[in-house]
C-alpha cells in the first residue's frame, strides 16, 4: 500500500483521504490509484464512516492527474485505450462511492484531478485555486467521453470545450458562479468549511443521498433513467418508515 495515500476517521464520521505527494504536485502512480481504491473500500466497510472528504496535501495543488513517467512506456494508441480504461475505473469507483464525498482543494486541480474532483458530490476550494485540462498544451491526450460527459453536466458544453481545446483553466469564482463549486474560502477557512458541510452531510439521510447520487450517475454517464430499483429501496428502508411514523406523531402533537 502505498504510503503517500493516507486516510483518517474522525470522531464524527468524517474519513479523510490525503494524496501526499506535493513535491510531484500530487500527481498519481498506479500504485497510488490502487490504494485510493483500497481506502475506499475500507471506508465502505466501516459503518462509523459517514462522509468522505479527498484532498491533497502542500497547499499547491489538489491532484495533478497521472504522474506524466508513467506514460514513457507507451507504444501505440493501444496503449492509450487501455490507460483510459484504468483512470475510468478509478472515476467511476470514486463516483459510485455510496457516502457523500468532498473534494477539498487548495491550488490545482487539473487533468484527470480535475475528473477525480468532479467524481465527488461537492468541491470546497481555497480563493487561489484553480480549474482546468489543459492537455492541448502540455501532453496532446484526450479524455474519455464518460469523464467529458461529467465535465459537460457539471460545467456546461461551452466552459469544457474552452478549457480543453483553448487549454483555459477556471478561477476559484468562475467555479463557484457556475456552481461547480459550493463554496470558496482563504487557506485558514478550508479546514473549518469542509468540516461544516461534512457535518451537515452527516446529519440528512443517508437513503435518500445514496438513491440520488445513483440516479444522477445514471443519468449523467450512461443516459439511463431506469430507478424501480432504487425506488424500492428506499421506499422499503426502515429509514423511510421510522420517517413518516415520526412525522405523523409529531403532526398529532401539534
Amino acid at each position: 500500500m502505498s504510503e503517500t495515500v493516507s486516510l483518517a476517521v474522525d470522531a464524527s464520521g468524517a474519513a479523510h483521504i490525503v494524496i501526499d505527494r506535493p513535491e510531484r504536485h500530487n500527481a498519481m502512480t498506479i500504485e497510488m490509484y490502487g490504494t485510493l481504491l483500497e481506502l475506499i473500500g475500507q471506508c465502505e466497510r466501516d459503518a462509523a464512516v459517514r462522509c468522505i472528504l479527498l484532498r491533497g496535501a502542500g497547499g499547491k495543488s489538489f491532484v495533478s492527474g497521472t504522474d506524466i513517467g508513467y506514460f514513457t512506456g507507451f507504444r501505440d494508441g493501444r496503449d492509450g485505450v487501455a490507460y483510459e480504461a484504468l483512470v475510468e475505473s478509478v472515476i467511476d469507483r470514486v463516483e459510485r462511492i455510496a457516502l457523500p464525498t468532498i473534494a477539498v482543494i487548495d491550488g490545482w486541480a487539473v487533468g484527470g484531478g480535475l475528473a477525480l474532483a468532479t467524481a465527488c458530490d461537492f468541491r470546497v476550494c481555497t480563493d487561489g485555486s484553480r480549474f482546468g485540462a489543459p492537455i492541448a498544451k502540455t501532453l496532446s491526450n484526450t479524455l474519455s467521453s464518460r469523464n467529458l460527459a461529467r465535465l459537460a453536466a457539471a460545467f456546461g458544453v461551452p466552459r469544457v470545450k474552452k478549457m480543453l481545446m483553448l487549454a483555459d483553466t477556471l478561477s476559484a469564482q468562475d467555479a463557484l458562479q457556475c456552481g461547480y463549486v459550493y463554496e470558496v474560502c482563504g487557506r485558514d477557512a478550508l479546514e473549518p468549511t469542509a468540516a461544516a458541510l461534512a457535518q451537515r452531510l452527516i446529519a440528512l439521510s443517508p437513503v435518500t443521498q445514496r438513491a440520488v447520487k445513483e440516479s444522477l450517475r445514471r443519468i449523467v454517464v450512461e443516459q439511463r433513467l431506469d430507478d424501480e430499483d432504487l425506488i424500492e429501496q428506499v421506499y422499503g428502508s426502515a429509514a423511510f418508515r421510522d420517517a413518516v411514523a415520526a412525522f405523523v406523531a409529531g403532526s398529532s402533537k401539534r
